[in-house]
């Protein structure tokens, strides 16, 4: 009697897809920590509806890496961290790009309410202007995604459009990070760090950063082989 035998085969790029999603939560975890040892220890604190500007400040950047950044990252990778459904990848990736969303907003909010405590001009730097393009187009993209991929629509339409969500969802994913170095690199110049523990610290805290979103889209560009 001949006996069939059924082989799975593992693509490599999607073994090597996943193990770069651990690379990429070392480096945003890593950031996250940074983050809070340079706002709370060096920077004062971190409080929405202080009296103090400083730790009004102190709640966009925290907000913008650990909620807009750290949360896009997660959204883009749960194709490969969250063992589900197809549809319940979805709804998790559509509700962590909405909460990114929600936290990015708060942190705008809080460095407009510091511009406003200090009577700093709004929006006049190139930091600025990457963040509140990245925040606009964000929202653009994660209407588009859920028209076209949450909502009955022809397969056609779906399939063509889906490299465009993808290298749209990469594209903002670099803007926000472009966002967080030259804001690092403003605040540094406008505290006066040089070459001490707390400029060090900042220094790593950008790479961490970066290391984040490159190990972030490196997961996604692989995926695309699987």
């Amino acid at each position: 009697m001949h006996s069939t035998h059924h082989h799975v085969v593992v693509s490599p790029y999607k073994r090597s897809a996943s193990r770069l999603t651990i690379f990429a939560h070392v480096f945003g975890i890593l950031a996250f920590a940074l983050m809070l040892v340079w706002l709370l220890h060096y920077r004062g604190g971190i409080e929405y509806d202080s009296y103090n500007a400083v730790r009004v400040f102190n709640v966009h950047p925290f907000l913008m890496f650990c909620g807009f950044i750290f949360l896009s990252g997660e959204a883009m990778m749960v194709y490969k961290t969250v063992q589900a459904t197809h549809m319940v990848q979805k709804v998790v990736h559509m509700i962590l790009q909405l909460l990114a969303f929600v936290l990015a907003v708060v942190g705008l909010c809080a460095v407009f309410k510091y511009h406003d405590m200090t009577n700093i001009e709004d929006v006049y730097s190139l930091h600025s202007w990457i963040g509140i393009a990245a925040i606009s187009l964000f929202v653009l993209q994660w209407l588009a995604g859920l028209i076209t991929f949450m909502f009955t629509q022809p397969d056609v339409t779906r399939q063509s459009l889906l490299p465009w969500h993808i290298c749209g969802g990469r594209t903002l994913l670099y803007m926000s990070i472009a966002a967080a170095l030259t804001g690092l690199l403003e605040k540094a110049t406008f505290i006066g760090l040089r070459s001490n523990r707390e400029a060090r610290l900042v220094n790593f805290l950008g790479l961490s950063i970066l290391l984040f979103g490159i190990f972030v889209d490196l997961s996604v560009a692989l995926a695309r082989y699987v």
